[in-house]
C-alpha cells in the first residue's frame, strides 16, 4: 500500500492508534497532520515523522468545537493542497453502570465520539467534494456492533458513530467518498491501561482472555487495517465497520 503524494489528517494523532497510524501513512509516503488538544504530544510525532524521513505537522484541535474543526481542514489544504484521508479517531471512555452516570459523562462521550466525528466528516466531505473525492475511516469499536455490562454511555456512542458512517457512505457513494469505520477490540493504549489496569496486572489478563487470541491488539494492527481502509486496495469498500478482535465477535 502506496500512499505517494497522498494527504493524511488524523484527528486524536498524539497517541494510541492515531500515534501509530500517522506514523504507518508517513513511512508509506503519506503527508500527514496530525490534529490533537495535547500540544506537545502531538509535536512529538511530528518530530518521530520527521526523523524517519516523512512528513508531517501538527494543528492543535479540539473536535468538540466547530471553529477548530474548519480550521484543521482549512490549514491542512494551505499547507499540503488537498484532503485525500482523514481518519477521525479521537475518542474517549466512559466506565459505570447506567443509572450511575450523570448528564455531563454523558455530554462529553458523545461530544467528543460522536459530535466529533460529525463535525470532522462535514468539513472533509466537503474539501473531498470540491477536489473529486477521498477516503473517511472513523473509529468504532467492537462494541459498537455488540453490547457488555459497565460501559452503556461508551457503548452507545460507538453505535452512534455506526450508524453516522454507514449513512454517509451511502450518501456520498457516488462522488468518489468512501466512508468506512474500524472496528478495534481491546487494545493495548493508555485508554485500556485505565480501564483494565497496565500490563502484568489481572484486570489486563482478565480482558485479554475474552479474546480468542488471548492477548489484546497492538496499536500497529489497528493502523495496519486503517491503512487498508485508506488504500486502493479498498476501492470497491464503502460502508463497512471492519473489526479487529482477535476473533471476538465470532464467538
Amino acid at each position: 500500500m502506496s500512499f505517494q503524494n497522498k494527504v493524511a489528517l488524523i484527528t486524536g494523532g498524539t497517541s494510541g492508534i492515531g500515534k501509530a497510524t500517522a506514523i504507518l501513512l508517513a513511512k508509506q509516503g503519506a503527508k500527514v497532520v496530525v490534529a490533537g488538544r495535547r500540544e506537545e504530544q502531538g509535536n512529538a510525532v511530528v518530530d518521530t515523522i520527521k526523523a524517519a524521513g516523512g512528513e508531517a505537522s501538527f494543528v492543535k484541535t479540539d473536535v468538540t468545537q466547530e471553529e477548530d474543526v474548519k480550521n484543521l481542514v482549512a490549514e491542512t489544504v494551505k499547507r499540503y493542497g488537498r484532503v485525500d484521508i482523514a481518519f477521525n479517531n479521537a475518542g474517549v471512555e466512559a466506565v459505570g453502570p447506567v443509572n450511575e452516570f450523570t448528564a455531563e459523562e454523558y455530554r462529553k462521550v458523545f461530544d467528543i465520539n460522536v459530535l466529533g466525528v460529525f463535525l470532522s466528516m462535514k468539513y472533509e466531505i466537503q474539501q473531498m467534494l470540491r477536489q473529486g473525492g477521498g477516503a473517511i475511516i472513523n473509529t468504532s469499536s467492537i462494541v459498537g456492533h455488540i453490547a457488555m455490562p459497565g460501559a452503556s454511555i461508551y457503548i452507545a456512542s460507538k453505535h452512534a458513530v455506526e450508524g453516522a458512517t454507514k449513512t454517509a457512505a451511502l450518501e456520498f457513494a457516488q462522488h468518489g467518498i468512501r466512508i468506512n469505520a474500524v472496528a478495534p477490540a481491546a487494545t493495548a493504549t493508555d485508554m485500556i491501561d485505565r480501564f483494565a489496569g497496565e500490563e502484568g496486572s489481572e484486570g489486563r489478563a482478565a480482558l485479554a482472555s475474552l479474546h480468542p487470541m488471548n492477548r489484546l491488539a497492538t496499536v500497529e494492527e489497528i493502523a495496519g487495517a486503517v491503512a487498508y481502509l485508506a488504500s486502493d486496495a479498498a476501492s470497491f469498500t464503502t460502508g463497512i465497520s471492519l473489526p479487529v478482535d482477535g476473533g471476538y465477535l465470532a464467538k
